[in-house]
């Protein structure tokens, strides 16, 4: 059974909190506001998001909450996956960041991929915010020393979804495209009954980043793991499958995702647990009285052709089935409730990949899946 590399293991991770507050230190009259702050901003990005300016990250509350909080927390998800990812990136490759806010992938992949630093790229980094691309460039160079030999393009620009050609990479198509939580301020405020405009939606964030990316380029999309989210990934899923885009990861198949069709009890997202994760930022997110037991996201992988696998990949928590115990896995078949024992069910844990035993013959009735077994590992 594969697992995601350890995230905590990274001395890069441990020490973020402490490298942000040396580098965008809070005054101590304001220290104390900081914890109010991050709660305004997060009711700000969720449930008062139609109160939400566009430059709401240039007030210096606001954006110092973002940096010590939430930027590190983005970081964390991202360093989830990055490592297990086959980039194929060389020498002189050009990577086009689409509203990437504190310069938040580039840092992630500094962090997690060691393999990449001394190679020679060249990053667009696109944001509608420019305290947020100046704070950008002071923690990566923070980060990295000054070490790095990545060269950075900034452009202030709102990413107009209007048009589906954005022409930021005017030399030459981008050998990786990222956005990363960035299509959800566009279909956020839909109706979640209009399945058509969320679709069309899809379409356009599909477009926009395909035509940034060269032909065997790899684009990654990570959204925030809520329904909205994961049924708008599966939606993105068809229309990069449309545009001829492979998609790698975290499908294992290239059959129509199985989670399309599901509005309410079933989406695609993975969570990971935070107990060790770094302690500071774990008493900033208890300060503002928004304990963080979990980081849930939703994202979707293209790349270069793979070979379709036989392995599930984990797409929910262990709940009770029975006297036993599940986990709901995405195949080739569909969706799969995998049954067994408490702990190897506990085992399979969330964004894994696991071989199986399917029974096409039996399906949940609940949920309409297939049912299986683990294989013994």
């Amino acid at each position: 059974m594969y697992r995601y590399p350890l995230l905590y293991d990274n001395p890069l991770i441990n020490d973020l909190p402490k490298l942000l507050e040396k580098t965008f230190p809070v005054p101590q009259r304001f220290r104390n506001k900081l914890p109010h702050d991050i709660a305004d901003l997060s009711k700000l990005l969720t449930n008062q998001r139609g109160q939400r300016s566009l430059s709401y990250l240039a007030r210096p509350g606001y954006l110092s909450a973002y940096l010590h909080y939430f930027l590190p927390w983005n970081i964390c998800r991202l360093c989830i996956v990055l490592p297990d990812f086959n980039l194929n990136l060389e020498n002189g490759n050009t990577i086009t960041d689409l509203g990437c806010g504190p310069l938040t992938f580039a840092c992630a992949l500094w962090i997690s991929r060691p393999d990449l630093r001394n190679i020679s790229l060249e990053i667009n980094c696109i944001d509608r915010s420019g305290p947020a691309l100046e704070a950008g460039k002071k923690l990566f160079e923070a980060l990295s020393r000054g070490e790095s030999p990545w060269k950075f393009n900034f452009k202030k620009k709102e990413i107009d979804f209007r048009k589906t050609n954005l022409n930021i990479s005017i030399n030459k198509k981008s050998s990786f495209v990222c956005a990363v939580n960035v299509f959800n301020e566009f279909y956020e405020n839909l109706p979640h009954n209009n399945t058509e405009a969320l679709r069309q939606t899809a379409e356009k964030a599909a477009k926009i980043t395909h035509n940034e990316a060269g032909k065997d380029a790899s684009i990654f999309i990570m959204e925030p793991g809520v329904p909205r989210s994961g049924h708008f990934i599966s939606m993105l899923r068809g229309e990069f499958l449309k545009l001829k885009r492979q998609i790698v990861s975290p499908c294992t198949h290239f059959a129509d995702c199985p989670l399309t069709a599901r509005r309410k009890e079933k989406w695609c997202h993975f969570a990971f647990d935070t107990k060790n994760a770094p302690k500071e930022l774990l008493k900033l997110s208890d300060a503002a009285k928004m304990p963080k037991e979990r980081l849930v996201f939703s994202y979707l992988l293209t790349g270069p052709k793979k070979e379709e696998s036989s392995l599930l990949r984990i797409i929910s928590d262990s709940f009770p089935v029975g006297e036993a115990y599940g986990r709901y896995g995405c195949s080739s078949h569909g969706l799969v409730l995998l049954k067994g024992s408490k702990s190897s069910i506990n085992n399979a844990v969330s964004g894994s990949l696991a071989g199986a035993k399917i029974n096409l013959n039996e399906r949940d009735e609940k949920s309409g899946a297939y049912t299986g077994e683990l294989n013994e590992s």
